[in-house]
Formats: structure tokens, sequence, C-alpha cells
């Protein structure tokens, strides 16, 4: 039962005698006995009661009472200039792309936030220089009209380009959000896929801790700042980010949460409040809460509330009536909100309904607002949130202030464009409305020299994207010359092969401080304990107890300067671990190489947003799916087998994908990819499923490196003269299932065969487009030829491909294959829990099934009796009534 609550005080002599006796405390012993104090009497309630009634909000005011308040630092005349004019060109860039081309944008998140940015862009975000590396960024991707507006008057940005918001493919334009691929030079991290810029955020300030611990750059006391909707706090990854940056102390970390109290298209919290319960939510993770709710002009208000009837008005109107309040006018809010309580009328008896119509939210008021973000820079031992209080669409008066419309609100009324400038004072005569020009400081101004004055102060320009780090030295193919070898009867996995590769680029003195190997929780499963001891798994606070399998010799060792980053059953946090390292290049001039390894199921599919993000960010790195292919998890079933991680990887232009079989390939793939990353700093990042089979692996054979990488090479010759001949390929799982079905057509059906090892079928497709491409703009040339195409030149028969993922996979090589029969063999449909062998006869993936399909290919082309194919069939018992997997 909870007790009953007291928002009126019935005695104030009583508590102003407990107020009292807490304020000697603090005088005479300081405020942490005041505190123990508290928590006794806290304890000594529970103890009486069996529960805790104890608050975890605050009043719904201020954090940072008025006589905590900083002296503004800057020239608020000069200021509000400057956020006018940036307001203003906002504004204008959408609505005359809006006139020019329909394109759009989006006005009401920026206005809402200028402030917010305002104070940080003039005296808090500091630049990279050549001894400083500058605080980091992360802009909320629906206020980029706002960015690009500044850096118009920073001449960073020109009128063309405004006017060419939003249009990139063929003209100079700007980006629709922030996009570090599409704006190398400016932006430097995506976040407009909502929720992926807490996580991102709070990653990279843990990323930037783990450089310091480990002795790759100083520390210098930088900052990561995120600016971030209030409704896209509802993400999972966005609570994911709250309890790690809590956990890990990140006090270099600093959420700035505009609560402007809308979604795209309502209230985010209309019948509660999102402020307290973000406070609550915060400050249970641990975070440093300062709440910026009301402006300056509230301040006299909440002086005169003696009985504390106000703060209790504030209290119990909800988000929804907020919202109601801004978009009508001064007596309404006089009505509706004062108007409840005849007190609260006699409070504003003195004020105007243009007065009371003035009264701000805390995050317009950059008085308030900068003292928050310096007591956000100064706080130690916590992250720091900043809950601002907004109005949505701010400025856009009765076209859209407030209201659930002013997300899509690509467009607004000649009177709605007057009244914007009327409000916020702007210099534009009556007959240049219409044509809304952009506006800047004239040169040589007072404004425009003291605008220069705060980022010359600050350092270089933010946003800005460097991308000039060193290239690395890249260890030879030699290093991993044990995996070049035949293993002889001894089988392996290919992961077991990947940590081997491992272990040795971290004895490599060229690279080996600089590999950053991920794993979620599954280091044991993929054989890399044996790298706790050796390396050590980061720890923000070394390791405070005795681990429980400490006397064994790969004990579970954390440690303040640990290579290994092992975030738990997380992978959006691990991802974004990997992307922090993946972009150190950029942020933190450290060519990292980071290798993150995790069960392929439950990569691409659970984190394909973020993903797309590390492309956008031009990440470079390695993703390795570990036990992957709907075939070779035994037992597992369902939702842990892999068929289609292949699929969801090709669909990033710059994300690299094979399907390795042999170590060999494997080392040729890594060796080649951080020769492309890290030598000749190539955007692009790699994904290489890796198996949890273990079978012999042969030596490489002689000039086979160009095929590997290019996706396709022959394995094993078949005899030439051969009156019917076959050409068999596969990769990953199946390739052994290939080579197996090669032998027993040779073997039983006397049919020769090539077996290709097909290590990127992605590879080839795109090698292919990019044929088609070329032979359609130069029609009078030579043809080119897709490389698939030539290796198959000379090797006559159908071509069969078998893959352990959907047959979609094979399928991209389809278009290329013009000259002789294509079969394209993979496991649709959901996974099973059997043995790899039964549950590749039933997905028809096996040596079987792949001979079928060739006699199949053979008998359609007339080079043997459709007899053969029964013949197959029976002797190999496949049932004539089999289900079609993709339908079971």
């Amino acid at each position: 039962m909870h007790a009953p609550t007291h928002p009126i005080d019935v005695d104030p002599q009583e508590t102003r005698e407990w107020l009292d006796s807490l304020e000697s405390v603090v005088a005479v012993e300081g405020r942490a006995r005041a505190h123990y104090l508290i928590d006794q009497l806290l304890d000594f309630d529970t103890s009486l009661h069996g529960d805790f009634q104890g608050r975890v909000t605050t009043p719904y005011v201020n954090t940072i009472s008025t006589d905590r308040q900083l002296t503004y630092p800057g020239n608020l005349d000069a200021e509000a200039r400057l956020n006018a004019m940036i307001r203003w060109n906002s504004m204008a860039m959408v609505l005359r792309a809006g006139k020019h081309s329909n394109v759009g944008g989006h006005i009401a998140t920026y206005a809402s936030a200028a402030v917010l940015y305002d104070v940080g862009f003039n005296h808090f975000f500091r630049g990279r220089t050549d001894s400083f590396g500058g605080d980091l960024v992360y802009i909320q991707g629906h206020s980029a009209p706002g960015i690009y507006a500044r850096a118009y008057l920073e001449g960073r940005v020109s009128e063309t380009q405004l006017d060419n918001f939003r249009r990139e493919a063929e003209t100079d334009g700007l980006s629709s959000y922030p996009h570090p691929r599409l704006m190398p030079d400016f932006w430097q991290f995506p976040t407009v896929s909502m929720g992926l810029g807490p996580i991102m955020a709070a990653y990279q300030g843990r990323f930037m801790r783990y450089l310091e611990h480990r002795g790759l750059i100083q520390h210098q006391g930088r900052k990561v700042w995120a600016f971030l909707g209030d409704g896209e706090m509802d993400q999972p990854e966005s609570l994911a980010a709250i309890a790690m940056a809590g956990r890990e102390k990140l006090d270099n970390l600093i959420f700035v949460v505009n609560c402007n109290l809308q979604r795209l298209d309502g209230p985010v919290r209309g019948n509660a409040k999102i402020i307290q319960e973000f406070e609550g939510l915060y400050r249970a993770a641990g975070w440093n809460v300062i709440k910026v709710i009301w402006g300056s002009g509230w301040d006299r208000l909440l002086q005169k509330d003696a009985t504390g009837l106000l703060r209790k008005r504030m209290m119990e109107c909800v988000d929804g009536d907020y919202q109601t309040y801004k978009s009508q006018n001064g007596a309404y809010v006089r009505e509706h909100f004062f108007g409840k309580y005849p007190e609260l009328l006699e409070l504003v008896s003195d004020l105007s309904d243009d007065d009371i119509w003035a009264l701000s939210r805390g995050g317009h008021d950059p008085v308030k607002v900068y003292s928050a973000y310096a007591a956000a820079v100064r706080h130690t031992g916590q992250p720091t949130v900043i809950l601002a209080k907004t109005v949505k669409g701010f400025g856009m008066g009765e076209a859209g202030e407030g209201q659930n419309i002013n997300h899509q609100l690509k467009k607004m009324g000649a009177d709605a464009v007057r009244a914007f400038r009327d409000r916020f004072a702007l210099d534009v005569a009556d007959e240049r409305l219409d044509e809304m020009p952009y506006l800047k400081p004239a040169e040589g101004s007072d404004d425009a020299q003291y605008f220069s004055s705060l980022r010359q102060r600050l350092g270089g320009w933010v946003p800005a994207r460097a991308h000039d780090c060193a290239a690395l030295d890249i260890p030879e193919l030699a290093t991993f010359a044990a995996q070049l070898k035949a293993s002889g009867e001894r089988g392996y996995s290919t992961t077991m092969a990947f940590v081997r590769m491992l272990g040795s680029l971290l004895k490599d003195e060229r690279v080996s401080k600089k590999i950053v190997p991920i794993v979620p929780d599954e280091s044991r499963t993929f054989g890399m304990e044996g790298l706790f001891r050796q390396i050590g798994i980061y720890s923000h606070v070394g390791q405070l107890y005795t681990p429980q399998d400490a006397g064994q010799l790969s004990y579970y060792r954390e440690s303040q300067d640990g290579q290994i980053l092992q975030e738990g059953l997380n992978e959006s946090g691990a991802t974004s671990s990997w992307i922090a390292a993946c972009t150190a290049y950029a942020n933190h001039d450290v060519m990292a190489v980071p290798f993150y390894i995790f069960y392929s199921m439950f990569g691409f599919q659970r984190v394909g947003d973020l993903l797309w993000a590390a492309a956008d960010a031009r990440a470079r790195g390695f993703l390795l799916g570990a036990t992957s292919g709907r075939t070779t998890l035994m037992g597992e079933g369902l939702q842990h087998d892999d068929g289609h991680s292949h699929v969801m990887s090709s669909v990033i232009p710059c994300c690299v994908s094979y399907d390795p079989t042999f170590a060999y390939e494997l080392a040729v793939i890594i060796q080649d990819g951080m020769r492309r990353m890290y030598a000749q700093r190539e955007d692009v990042f790699y994904y290489i499923t890796l198996l949890n089979e273990n079978y012999a692996h042969p030596a490489m054979p002689d000039g086979a490196e160009e095929g590997i990488v290019k996706g396709i090479y022959l394995l094993k010759a078949g005899d030439k003269t051969a009156a019917v001949r076959m050409q068999l390929a596969g990769c990953g799982a199946i390739l052994n299932e290939v080579i197996a079905a090669g032998e027993l057509l040779e073997k039983d059906f006397f049919i020769s065969c090539d077996v290709w090892s097909a290590t990127s079928l992605t590879e080839l497709r795109r090698d292919g487009l990019d044929v088609e491409h070329w032979n359609t703009l130069h029609p009078k040339d030579a043809p080119r030829r897709a490389y698939v195409e030539q290796c198959l030149d000379g090797h006559a028969g159908p071509l069969v491909v078998a893959t352990d993922y959907m047959k979609i996979v094979a399928d991209q090589i389809r278009p290329f294959i013009t000259d002789r029969r294509f079969v394209a063999l993979g496991t649709d449909g959901f996974g099973r829990s059997d043995t790899r062998e039964a549950l590749r006869r039933f997905f028809e993936v096996d040596r079987h099934f792949i001979v079928v399909a060739a006699l199949k290919a053979l008998a359609d082309d007339g080079a043997v009796p459709r007899s053969l194919v029964s013949d197959a069939l029976a002797r190999y018992q496949i049932s004539s009534d089999k289900v079609n997997p993709a339908n079971a």
C-alpha cells in the first residue's frame, strides 16, 4: 500500500526545522555526512514497513537553481542575431528545395533544438587540432538542415549547395541527413536511423577509454556529445546504451535529449511526463541527470510561489497538456494552466497574455543551457544526461508550432514565413520574403567577427571528418604459413584456423597492438579462451575478484589494458564497439584492426541496421560469422541455423563477403583484406563466414591467390578428353560435399568433373555487374566478359553450384553463365535440429543430391539418358515424393 502524498506543505514550520537541521549538518560535517543520514532514514523506514517509499525523481523544475547558475560568457544579443539567421537559413533551405525539386526536408526538429546546438557550437564543442583530438559530436539526423545553415555562415557550404539540399546524384548538393559516405569531409557519424545514435555514441565513449587505457591515444579530456530525441529513446538500442555507460562510469559521455514531447506523429508520453520517466531511468543506471525544463522567465514566478502550488501544477500537467499549450496562445495558457487554481491566476495577474506566451522552456534559453553544459563538462565519475524541454517547431507559429503534423511539414505559407521573420527580428524586406534569401552577417561586421572568434577559440571545425591516418605495414601472406600447408589426416575447423591466424597477428610487432578482438559472449565456443591470459579482457577497473578458474591455464583475466572487448550477450553493443574501432582511423588517428566474431545467425539478422550504419560511417574491419551455414550446427535448429547471412551481407555495397572452406583460403582473404583496408586505406569491410566442422585441409594450389580473392578458382581438374564433362562448384560447408559428388560421378557414372571453389559468389556478381555496366556504355567496343565466365572457358558441361545458404546466393552469378546450363542448390527453408548428414540430405545439398542435379542437367542437355537420373535416385534411396524443404 502506497503512503499518501502531500504535495502542499501542511506544516511549513516543521519542514523548516528539518531543512535547517540538514543545512547545519552540511555546513559542519559536509554533504557526504548529510546524505548518509538521509540514507539511514530511508533504510529505517524500509525496515519498519518492508517497502521503499523513496522517490527516484526530483521536482519538475530545473536541476540547477538560479543561485548556482553561471554567468553567460558570450554576447547574448549577438548570439541571438546569429541564432535567428541560422534558424532562417535552416527553414529557407527546406522551403526553397521544396519549390525547386519537391524533395522536401524537416523543419520542426532543428527549430526545437537550435539553442541546444548553438550553445554547444559557440562554447563547448572543441574541434580537432594538431595537438588535440577534438570532441566527438553525434548530431540528431533530422536536425541536419540547421547544421548546414551554420556551415553556410562559416563559409563551409555554398548557396548552391543549400539550394541542392537532398539532391546529390548529379549536382553539388547536400545529404538529407548525416552521411559520412556521401560527405566524407563533413559528417563524422550516421545517426538518422533512430536509436543507433545513442548506442554508437555510448560505445564510442567506451572505446575512447579503451584506447587511452591501452596507451594508443593520450587522455585529453575529450568528450562524446550525443544529441537525441525523446521519442527515439524508446528504441531498445537506446536503453542498452544507458545501462552500459552508467556501469562503465563514462564521464566522457554527455547525452543531450531534446524533450520536445513529440514523436513523429504525436506525443511521446501524452498521458505522462517523459522527462520524469527519463530522470528515473538514467539516475537508476548511474547517470548524472540535469533537467533544463523552464526558461529564465519562470524564475521570478517560482520564487514567488511560497506554497509550492506552481510546482504542484507543473507536476500534475501531463505532456499532452504541455504540447497543447504551445499550439495555442497566452490567453489559453492563462486559462488552462494557471486558471486551475485562483492563487496561480493571482500569481500572474501582473503579466499580459503576451508575457505569459513569452515564458519559454529551458531548452530555448541559452543561459539555462550553458549552465547545464558547463556542469556536465565538469562532472566526473558518471556520464551525464541533459533533459532539455523544448517545443517542436518552435518559431513556426500557426504553421506548425507544437502541432502533431509538424514533423512532416515541409512547406510554410507566406503569412507563416512573415511571422517567422518578425518573431526573430530578421532583416528581410517584405518584397524578398517570397525569395527567402539566405542570411549571414556582413563581412567584417561585429557579428561576423564575433562568430569567427567563437570557433577560433574552440579549434577546428565541428562537425568535420579526418581521414589522413597513416597506413599500416601489413604482414605478408607467409605470416600464415601454417595455414597454407596441408594438415594431413588431422582435421580442424576454419574457426580454429582463424584463431591461430589471430594469434600470429598478435605476435607481429607491426600490427599486434592495433588488433581489436571483439566477441559478444562466445569466446570459449570459438576456441578463443587461450587469448584471455595472453592479452586479457578489457575492463575499466581491472579485475577486482579472483576468477573461479584462476588455477587453469586459460583463466578469465580482466585488466585495464586488456585487448579483448568481451561485450556479453549484446550483439548491438558488440557491433557498436566494432564500428567505433573500424572508424578509429578518422576519429582518433589510430588505424585499429578489429575482428568481431559472432554466431553468424545473430549477426546481420539482428544488427543489420547497425551494419548499414557502419557502411555509411566508412568502417574498415572484419566481421567473422562463426558456426555459419544451415547444416553445420548439429542439434541447434531453427533459430540458430544460418542460411541467409550472405544474402544480407550482399546488399551492403562496401561489404566484401567470403565463404571459405579451407584454411589457406581464409589466410589469403584476411591478408588481402588487411592490404585493402589498412595499407591502401580503402573504405570497405569484410564479412567472412567460419565453420565449426573439423576436416582435413589441403595445401594451397599454386597460383590460387587471384581466384580466391576474385571469388572462384579451379580446385580439381577432370579429364578434358572425356566424352561427358561436368562443372561443379561449392563453398564453405558444402564444398567438401561437392568434391565427394565429383568423385561419385566419375566412379559410378563415368562423368569427368572439374571442381571449383567459389569463395565469393557475391564478389563474382559485382564483377559481372561492372562488366555489364561497361558494355552498356561502350557499345562500339569489344564487349568485356565476367571473370566467372572467363574462368569456365575450355571447361565443358553444365554448372552446378551448391552452398549452405539459400539458392539466391548461388543464383547471383546465373546472369553471367551464358554458355551453359546453370543449376543452383541451396538451403531454402527453416532450419532443423539433426546431424550434419541428415540436414544436408533434408535440404538436398549433400553429395547424392549434387550428383542427381548434375545428371539432370546433363540429361536436359541430351548428354546422358534420363534413365541415369532415375538410377541415381534409386541408388541413393531418394524418394520422388520427398517434400521440398523450402516449403516444409
